[in-house]
């Protein structure tokens, strides 16, 4: 098995002088610049001390109107615009409308996936993670890397792909799924997951690590500490959960 990391472009061009990558990059940075902003927006409306910042928007019968809406709006028309193929500067103008889509999309991710508002309940810290999985895979993509080479042949081709999907598998049931899908970019990276110690809970420990084992008590203290500097970072970029659930912007 092995990686290819592939950013060629014919006649020399150089990353940024296909539309194709400068429509990627901008998709990218408008993703994470308008999740940043809602996110910034959000927390400031939660603020008392920010009372002049506007707030969300209802209607007249008392409807929140989630920004949730406008993300899946603008991912619509920008990707018809995109499926048109246009021509620059509109498919760079499409890619940055798919961008702030998406952002403003992922922001809400925990609310379409519990199908409630949790945005600032515990469940609410899953749209970072979203966020961080989606930002993450786009930069690898966009970075050009793949897990096989089209030079290869079919047999390599099979066998790296069989490979690299056994190893995420491991990985995800460990509970490492950052790590697994990653993995099947980089199959390193799905390496270090799955051999590394199982998350008290996933399949693999439920399965493997009996109650009261050594390596279970070693798995919960790694994983609690991985948790607290996990939720401390998600903390500073989203804001700290509420006791109770609130209403977001």
């Amino acid at each position: 098995m092995r990686a290819a990391v592939v950013v060629e472009f014919e006649g020399g061009e150089g990353f940024l002088d296909t539309a194709s990558t400068r429509a990627g990059l901008i998709v990218l940075a408008a993703l994470l610049v308008s999740f940043l902003f809602i996110r910034t927006s959000a927390r400031l409306m939660r603020s008392p001390k920010v009372s002049w910042w506007p707030g969300s928007i209802k209607t007249e019968g008392g409807l929140h109107v989630h920004h949730l809406v406008f993300g899946i709006v603008l991912l619509l028309a920008a990707g018809f615009a995109l499926a048109l193929q246009p021509s620059s500067p509109w498919v760079e103008i499409a890619a940055a409308a798919f961008g702030i889509g998406a952002g403003l999309t992922l922001d809400e991710y925990a609310l379409w996936l519990h199908l409630e508002d949790v945005y600032w309940a515990e469940e609410g810290r899953r749209s970072v993670d979203a966020v961080v999985v989606a930002a993450l895979i786009a930069a690898l993509l966009l970075m050009g890397f793949i897990p096989v080479s089209t030079d290869d042949g079919i047999f390599t081709i099979l066998a790296t792909i069989a490979i690299g999907l056994g190893i995420a598998i491991v990985a995800v049931l460990k509970g490492k799924y950052l790590l697994g899908v990653v993995g099947m970019l980089v199959p390193l990276i799905g390496l270090v997951g799955a051999i590394r110690l199982a998350k008290p809970g996933s399949p693999w420990a439920r399965r493997r690590y009996a109650p009261g084992s050594a390596k279970l008590a070693r798995a919960t203290r790694r994983h609690e500490r991985h948790q607290r500097r996990y939720q401390r970072f998600q903390d500073r970029v989203a804001g700290a959960p509420a006791v109770d659930r609130q209403q977001d912007s």
